[in-house]
């Protein structure tokens, strides 16, 4: 109230000076006057500090509510990136899951193939299956005959047949028996034996029964070349030296003059055949030792008479070949991975030699586990 009376200019009516009101002089009005104008100057410019503050919340208030509408649009705009991103991401996992899942099974399409493969390599390349002639030095040990004055090679081949993982080769005694095996092409073995085991408690495996195919060289042509530096020496002594110590004494022999010989190039030993290949350093010095035939050498305290014969090396120009069935062998495969190397083997040969299921006397078992490779040898088949 108090603040209100000051706001106001009290006047006296026209009757109050009769009421016992005190005169109020017009130099008082004027000072009256003068206050309240000051008074009136003040609230102006409070007023108008208050309109300027008022300007400026405002346009504060402008300026938050644009950036608060821009950062709104920002948050949804980055919202929407994520979303898109949240899309694409699962659209990139989705393809990755489907091009793994692909893969995964072009690689079991490329690892069946690669089996075939292994499987038909060697078949392709025939020489790998039958290395029939070593790569080392051999003698020839042939038949001259008078007929066609032509050498005979007898060969023994070695078949290598690959064998994949979760197969076995089984050899039988009897050719009948293999042949029973083949034909019944699918063979349930058990590998759980017990009389006391229930019905639930055996284990059996399925395995197919297939014929082994190899192939087996029809036609051998091999081209000689005779060396015109190289002697053949055999009929050597079996004395109690080392092989050095026999080869020094051969050199030293035959790189003398008055023996025929001359400066000797290369000594060598022939693995598997007690003979002995000199090489001498010039033409004509091997020649007239061949038509000699013979010659005596003195080694140690005795003298010995060897034999001089021509040194020939050969190529296989051309090797020829004609499928073949193994009588007495059969392929097993399918065999799963359900049990160790050994319990595996036993259980296939327990089963396979009993009569009742059709099998016979087992002569050999070749097992491969899954996983695994290895190669079966085949030679010539004595019985």
């Amino acid at each position: 109230m108090d603040a209100e009376e000051d706001s106001f200019i009290r006047l006296p009516s026209p009757g109050s000076l009769e009421d016992g009101f005190p005169e109020v002089t017009p130099e008082q009005v004027q000072q009256q006057i003068e206050c309240y104008k000051e008074l009136c100057s003040a609230l102006e410019q409070e007023h108008a500090k208050l309109q300027m503050a008022k300007e400026a919340v405002e346009q504060r208030t402008r300026e938050l509510r644009k950036e608060g509408e821009l950062l709104h649009k920002n948050i949804e705009q980055q919202m929407s990136l994520n979303r898109d991103e949240d899309r694409s991401c699962q659209v990139g996992i989705f393809l990755a899951k489907d091009e793994m899942n692909r893969l995964r099974q072009e690689k079991q399409v490329l690892k069946k193939e690669l089996e075939e493969v292994k499987k038909r390599v060697l078949w392709e390349d025939p020489v790998m299956m039958l290395p029939a002639l070593p790569e080392k030095k051999m003698v020839f040990k042939g038949l001259v005959t008078n007929k066609d004055n032509m050498n005979k090679l007898m060969l023994t081949p070695l078949i290598r047949y690959p064998l994949l993982g979760g197969s076995a080769l089984i050899t039988f005694e009897k050719a009948e028996v293999a042949q029973r095996i083949i034909e019944a092409k699918e063979h349930v073995v058990e590998l759980s034996y017990g009389e006391d085991l229930e019905e639930l408690d055996r284990c059996r495996v399925r395995v197919q029964a297939a014929p082994v195919d190899i192939l087996l060289p029809s036609a051998l042509e091999i081209g000689l070349t005779r060396s015109s530096r190289t002697i053949l020496v055999s009929d050597l002594p079996s004395l109690a030296i080392p092989e050095e110590a026999l080869l020094d004494k051969l050199e030293l022999f035959f790189s003398k003059t008055k023996n025929g010989g001359g400066e000797v190039e290369s000594r060598e030993f022939l693995d598997d055949s007690g003979q002995v290949v000199l090489t001498f350093a010039e033409d004509g010095v091997a020649e007239p030792l061949i038509a000699r035939g013979h010659i005596q050498v003195l080694i140690g305290k005795g003298r010995y008479e060897l034999k001089i014969s021509p040194c020939v090396s050969g190529d296989i120009t051309n090797l020829q070949f004609q499928p073949s069935r193994c009588p007495r062998t059969v392929l097993l495969s399918g065999i799963p991975d359900v049990l160790g190397e050994e319990p595996m083997r036993d259980a296939l040969e327990i089963h396979f030699q009993k009569a009742s299921r059709g099998g016979g006397e087992v002569d050999a078992l070749a097992y491969v586990p899954v996983g695994q490779y290895g190669v079966a040898v085949f030679t010539e088949d004595a019985g």
